[in-house]
């Protein structure tokens, strides 16, 4: 057996405690109140992944993970427990980073196009009931139909605009699109865009090969997305991450049961993802979940309690790092009891009653073994980080921004000709005809034709436009190749 294929060790009970790799990709939970050590549970895994040249992707919702690069040993509390756990092999240590940052201040902008979120996403994002969510997804039918490319936040306004100016003549081809809708769209891309939102959407779009990298000493990177500002609209962060995750899907090979990941994904703030969520969405994740695995993905929700996720979704995760909980009201207690079942039984553990003992860094612990069952749960101290706990300087941060392989590609906005270009130009070119020639064309012509002619122009004005990335269907949603969709 090779080096990078040697269990990760991660707790120690009576014994140590190891995650095997080629079982990382079947998932995982790392749970607790806040303040009980999940954070540093985190920084561990994510470490061990690293080692062994996984790459990894995690948000920083609360700023306090960028210490990787640096090695550690400044924490009192880490050599505490390095001489605790009798760690005499112990080597503080640091470990490759990119930054990543929607508003591009802290890390490289991450954006995808309009068109390659899909309306089912974008309607979660911009909070569109049913009726909205549905008039958006046939204004993205009529710009796929008509060659309309959807990169960024004004393609999308003028394609709205345009859908409810000429509602009447689509109405017998796509269904009825009402004005009430078509105004709650725009006054939700507008609210989007007040809060900074419409940052996330334009070119270049996000290359997800560029997660999978290692450095020169094959150390898989830590991608990290700075959340702390996105964080404020919590519902874009949690679909900016599943969209990520469906990227994954979508564009990662079928490998199998691999004896590594390909990436794994820590999911923090998990219970976000399912926060007045649709069915119909819900659904959806559940498969990706339980597919994405194939692709060589393993996904790590992070959270407060089990019962935030579907149950659907929990019962999918086979690592889990269980931190204390609170008991303090019946609630409390009735959520204890039952997170302690989530686990396999073991008869010398009272679990329920442990998970409320739990000190800060110490958890139960559960993985799989060889042959993919849940182990029994054991009490356990979490090991200890390897790199810096103190979050970097501004300074610190921005040098290694700059010096990043992939520094001035993403950092250079490209706005090229699509929707709005070609919807204002034919406006513009319509406002030049006279009245007299318009209403001899309506005389002439068939009722739809003046909407025929500005799509036909537009068809084939578009058609040049469409390049290898983005000519492909956009209505194709989350997870096409699933759903019927697909790239094309």
């Amino acid at each position: 057996m090779g080096t990078d294929l040697l269990p990760l060790r991660i707790a120690k009970g009576k014994n140590d405690i190891f995650l095997l790799p080629k079982m990382a990709n079947r998932h995982g939970l790392i749970a607790g109140a806040t303040g009980t050590g999940k954070t540093v549970t985190l920084r561990v895994l994510a470490e061990q992944f690293s080692e062994i040249g996984v790459p990894i992707f995690m948000g920083d919702v609360k700023g306090d993970l960028s210490g990787f690069p640096f090695p550690g040993g400044e924490n009192p509390k880490v050599i505490e427990r390095v001489s605790k756990l009798g760690l005499k092999d112990f080597k503080f240590q640091n470990y490759p980073i990119t930054f990543w940052d929607v508003f591009g201040e802290q890390g490289h902008p991450i954006r995808t196009t309009i068109s390659e979120m899909g309306p089912l996403l974008l309607a979660r994002i911009l909070n569109l009931n049913e009726i909205q969510s549905g008039v958006l997804t046939l204004v993205f039918k009529i710009a796929d139909d008509n060659g309309f490319l959807l990169l960024d936040s004004k393609d999308l306004r003028a394609m709205v605009q345009f859908a409810g100016d000429y509602a009447e003549q689509f109405k017998t081809q796509y269904g009825n699109i009402s004005a009430a809708s078509i105004g709650a769209i725009q006054r939700s891309l507008l609210t989007l865009e007040e809060q900074g939102g419409d940052k996330f959407f334009g070119e270049p779009a996000l290359n997800i090969q560029d997660f999978m990298q290692a450095d020169s000493n094959g150390k898989g990177m830590i991608n990290i997305l700075t959340a702390d500002k996105l964080m404020q609209s919590p519902r874009v962060y949690a679909t900016l991450l599943l969209w990520l995750l469906s990227e994954l899907f979508e564009q990662l090979p079928e490998v199998g049961d691999p004896l590594k990941p390909k990436l794994v994904f820590f999911f923090d703030e998990a219970h976000l993802l399912f926060d007045d969520i649709p069915n119909a969405l819900e659904e959806k994740i559940e498969q990706v979940v339980r597919l994405i695995r194939s692709k060589g993905v393993g996904i790590y929700f992070v959270t407060q309690n089990p019962l935030d996720l579907p149950e659907t979704v929990l019962g999918q995760l086979g690592n889990r790092v269980q931190h204390a909980l609170r008991a303090f009201t019946p609630k409390d207690q009735k959520n204890v009891k039952a997170a302690a079942e989530t686990f396999r039984a073991n008869p010398k553990l009272n679990v329920a009653k442990a998970i409320t003992e739990l000190a800060v860094g110490e958890a139960l612990v559960s993985v799989l073994d060889e042959k993919g069952s849940p182990g029994i749960v054991e009490r356990a101290l979490v090991y200890p980080p390897h790199s810096r706990l103190s979050p970097l300087t501004p300074g610190e941060r921005g040098q290694l921004i700059r010096g990043s392989v992939l520094y001035g590609y993403y950092e250079k906005t490209i706005d090229r000709e699509s929707a709005y270009e070609k919807l204002k130009a034919k406006a513009e070119q319509m406002k030049m005809d006279s009245q007299e020639e318009l209403a001899q064309k309506r005389r002439s012509a068939e009722p739809k034709s003046q909407t025929g002619q500005l799509l036909g122009a537009a068809v084939k004005s578009a058609a040049h436009a469409i390049g290898s990335q983005l000519g492909r269907q956009i209505i194709r949603g989350v997870l096409g190749s699933l759903f019927g969709g697909g790239r094309k």
